[in-house]
């Protein structure tokens, strides 16, 4: 039996995937400065050290206020570009092999950014990334779910010359009194252009919320969905309907969705047979990429070595992939765990 030590290092090994990541999330703040002072923008902090100690939320609304205002820094395309690819190179050392990215184009279209000139940075580094380290990926556009049906369908519209670099669309923000009944139509739309559906659900929403997510947007995927364990009813339908739950641990403590680490539900969710999966959300404004991630739950849980295998695969399962990636990298994986 392996030590939580040798635990920590084979979760550091192992190839990887990311299924839920917010490139905006990503936003380290010497990062952040760097771009602020090459567009001449003024932060309201007065240094790194500052900004990071605001870095402390009670709750998913407290984060979302920072988040926006680090995004107003982004102006051009070059600057979309330096974001995207500061992440892949993070991740790329921490051995994620695939990531599947969510933007939030209407956060940057509200302060006149074109939305050419967000797609294009991103897309460009995740294809510098594919090149230099065979790094795979899918590009997700989420709609903002604080803002109206209407704003989602002209910004599906906008989205539409570009739906070649599109794999899927989710929807994000303030969970909180925005079902995602209010946008059942425009992912209707998205599913007839040939879209994978993702939704954030049941992270601070109720359950309702999640069985939403199923029936009004015909998810493919759940974003967090850690809420699914008070309804036996709707475990057994995400069960029945195979869905990946894209987890985000260290999201979850800083943002008091869990108290501590030890009470995190991954583990009861492998137990229910769920496919949970873990993820950093968040990672500059959470404490962690995917590694910190899986470190923190096998210290602060008693995660096995068995779990750590199953989420990890359940990753490389739930992703959007061909089936054959699937398996060579599922191989890789195994290699690891059986050397």
């Amino acid at each position: 039996m392996r030590t939580k030590i040798e635990l920590i290092k084979l979760a550091e090994q192992m190839p990887k995937t990311e299924l839920h990541l917010h490139i905006e999330g990503t936003f380290e703040p010497e990062l952040m400065f760097k771009i602020a002072n090459r567009n001449q923008i003024q932060l309201p902090y007065q240094s790194i050290e500052e900004l990071k100690a605001a870095y402390q939320f009670n709750n998913l609304q407290d984060f979302l206020n920072i988040y926006y205002q680090g995004m107003a820094v982004l102006l051009t395309e070059n600057d979309f570009y330096d974001l995207t690819m500061a992440y892949l190179e993070k991740v790329h050392s921490q051995n994620v092999v695939h990531t599947e990215i969510f933007f939030d184009p209407q956060g940057h279209l509200e302060r006149d950014i074109p939305f050419d000139v967000q797609i294009n940075g991103i897309s460009k580094a995740l294809e510098d990334a594919k090149v230099k380290w065979g790094m795979s990926y899918r590009l997700i556009m989420s709609f903002l779910r604080h803002l109206s049906e209407e704003s989602a369908f002209a910004t599906l519209n906008l989205a539409k010359p570009f739906l070649d670099k599109i794999d899927a669309v989710g929807l994000d923000s303030s969970e909180l009194n925005h079902p995602p009944e209010k946008f059942a139509r425009v992912f209707q739309e998205c599913r007839e252009l040939g879209l994978k559906i993702t939704a954030h659900a049941g992270e601070e929403g109720p359950p309702e919320y999640i069985w939403q997510a199923l029936d009004c947007l015909e998810v493919d995927r759940i974003d967090h969905g850690n809420r699914a364990l008070e309804d036996t009813q709707l475990t057994a339908e995400i069960q029945k309907r195979k869905l990946t739950l894209t987890v985000c641990p260290l999201s979850n403590l800083k943002l008091c969705v869990v108290d501590t680490m030890e009470h995190h539900p991954i583990q009861k969710m492998l137990q229910v047979n769920l496919n949970a999966t873990v993820n950093s959300d968040d990672p500059a404004y959470f404490g962690g990429y995917m590694n910190e991630n899986y470190k923190a739950l096998i210290e602060d849980s008693n995660l096995t070595e068995t779990e750590l295998y199953q989420l990890a695969k359940n990753a490389f399962e739930g992703a959007w992939l061909p089936t054959s990636d699937k398996a060579l990298y599922i191989a890789e994986l195994d290699k690891i765990f059986h050397q």
